[in-house]
């Protein structure tokens, strides 16, 4: 900005304050979590997980502080005496709350590929090898909010299943977060947790765009000579609506199911002689758009509208391409080169 805009500080005033503690904050939590051996499954014990008190906790000793010392002055017997009891229930609580994290394991099971925009859910399980009902322990991301723990209570010699929550922010294959899991039982008094960085990676698709257009005209194919033009019913080519005397083994099930499913009778049939002539290509250069996350979005939209009609479909990307086929197995391979481009 020019000086002649700039606007001069009134004489007196303050200058912004600074806080260098929040830097050092920073850069003590990426040293801590640089620490963090990176693993699929993790057993706790006196090593890796730590207690403090609560404010609650505070509370409790400031309250029996005021209750020591009155009993002091005053020379109240029955004032030591709740002081004491209080003192070794909190005693009690430390042992108690220690020991309900302490001897557990965590595994991660391998998170399922998710798509972008949507919350991607992470299953781990809790193995209790202790003759005892561990209760209150919660699990959730690293810095989520109090809604996002997930809660359970695992059985004694038993196992429990948590479903921790989070949103990932960007496509591809990124790091499984950093996980924390805590307890409070039996007073909240005290607050025992431990951070855990799994090994896995989880491989996050692409957004697909909402309201795509209809899938793009069929190429011909090699040694066809591409004597039929493209024909359909506007989605993909080697479909048609379906006609009298179709045999079953051509209609499109997948479809069919849905058009039940939505109260209509839009029925396709595969064209056989249109397949033998044209094969569905899906190229960025074929959805009209700029932006190379649009285009990824469009393509993504593409491909699962294909996959439900049942169709076969290739993929060409800059670098890569993958031949025609259909399938989870060709679904996902789609995916994932368009999760990764």
């Amino acid at each position: 900005m020019p000086a002649a805009f700039e606007q001069a500080a009134p004489p007196g005033a303050a200058a912004p304050r600074q806080m260098p503690w929040r830097a050092v904050a920073a850069r003590w939590q990426r040293w801590w979590l640089a620490r963090l051996r990176r693993t699929d499954t993790l057993t706790l014990t006196q090593g890796n997980i730590y207690i403090l008190p609560t404010g609650a906790g505070w509370m409790l000793a400031l309250t029996l502080l005021v209750l020591l010392v009155a009993s002091i002055n005053f020379q109240l017997n029955l004032g030591y005496l709740l002081t004491f009891l209080l003192a070794g229930s909190v005693v009690v609580g430390v042992h108690l709350c220690h020991a309900t994290l302490r001897g557990l394991t965590l595994h991660l099971v391998p998170p399922q590929p998710q798509f972008l925009g949507a919350g991607a859910l992470l299953q781990v399980q809790l193995h209790n090898p202790r003759r005892a009902t561990r209760h209150g322990i919660a699990l959730a991301v690293r810095g989520g909010q109090a809604a996002e723990w997930a809660w359970t209570d695992v059985p004694a010699e038993g196992s429990a299943t948590v479903r921790v929550a989070f949103q990932p922010v960007r496509r591809g294959l990124q790091d499984v977060p950093v996980l924390m899991a805590e307890t409070r039982y039996p007073l909240g008094t005290f607050r025992v947790w431990t951070l855990w960085q799994p090994a896995a990676q989880l491989l996050v698709y692409p957004r697909p765009e909402v309201g795509a257009p209809a899938l793009p005209a069929g190429e011909p194919r090699s040694g066809s000579g591409g004597q039929a033009p493209a024909r359909g019913i506007g989605e993909f080519d080697g479909v048609r609506a379906y006609r009298r005397g179709d045999p079953l083994k051509l209609v499109v099930w997948k479809k069919a199911a849905k058009s039940l499913a939505t109260g209509t009778d839009d029925l396709v049939s595969r064209d056989t002689q249109q397949a033998q002539h044209h094969e569905l290509w899906l190229d960025g250069a074929a959805t009209g758009l700029q932006d190379p996350e649009a285009r990824v979005s469009r393509l993504t939209a593409w491909v699962l509208q294909a996959d439900r009609l049942g169709v076969e479909y290739g993929l060409r990307l800059p670098g890569q391409q993958i031949a025609p086929d259909s399938g989870a197995a060709h679904r996902h391979r789609c995916l994932e080169a368009l999760a990764l481009c």
